[in-house]
């Protein structure tokens, strides 16, 4: 430690965190409370650990964030929406190239993919925690409302390319496909090891194939 690191008592200075514009401090402050969550899981996120680990003292954490609730509620809204990106940025709007079949099975190991590369984000969407507020459940209904009026779209126009699946209402099926994607993430990011994306995917394609496959085929 050097003389400018202490005061004239001998005490060391308090460091203070380098200025930063409002929305980047904020920004920080939220990679710091998911790199926490990662570890230690949204219970024991606490605002010591993450001022620390952004490496600012809790009042500049305090001035963005005045609760531990306001931060919980922060996070999640945030990844949430980045989920909401993720989720459509797997799903085709075409079928007609490879087919309701592989289209379907193909978006599903894309999201079984996207899952797998970030197992905190995709454990606070799909296993919403006890703890989150009101005001994020109601998000989240929204965010998988509008994935659901996607997978009713490809719905209807699997169905029209493919003779096998007419008379499917595509409403439920929309709902099918994406409670099964659902499910399949849910298995991924709770037993890795034992649901592995292969075996996933695998099976998502072999359902998919069972579905489209004429009789006797």
């Amino acid at each position: 430690m050097t003389e400018a690191d202490t005061t004239a008592a001998g005490r060391p200075r308090r460091r203070y965190a380098p200025r930063l514009p409002p929305e980047e401090r904020r920004e920080q402050l939220l990679d710091a409370a998911f790199a926490v969550t990662r570890r230690v899981g949204l219970h024991e996120l606490g605002m010591e650990a993450v001022a620390a680990e952004a490496g600012v003292g809790k009042p500049v954490l305090y001035t963005v964030f005045r609760t531990r609730a306001e931060l919980v509620a922060a996070l999640l809204d945030r990844e949430n929406d980045r989920a909401l990106d993720q989720v459509l940025a797997t799903m085709p709007t075409d079928l007609s190239v490879l087919g309701p079949s592989a289209a379907y099975a193909g978006t599903v190991s894309a999201f079984v993919g996207v899952v797998l590369a970030n197992p905190t984000r995709w454990r606070l969407i799909l296993t919403a925690p006890d703890q989150a507020p009101s005001e994020y459940r109601e998000h989240l209904r929204a965010s998988r409302s509008t994935v659901l009026a996607r997978a009713e779209g490809l719905a209807r126009a699997g169905i029209a390319l493919e003779p096998n699946l007419a008379g499917l209402d595509p409403e439920l099926l929309a709902h099918t496909m994406l409670s099964f994607a659902e499910m399949l993430g849910r298995l991924a990011v709770s037993d890795p090891v034992t649901y592995s994306s292969e075996r996933l995917e695998a099976y998502a394609r072999a359902l998919a194939g069972s579905v489209t496959r004429r009789p006797g085929a």
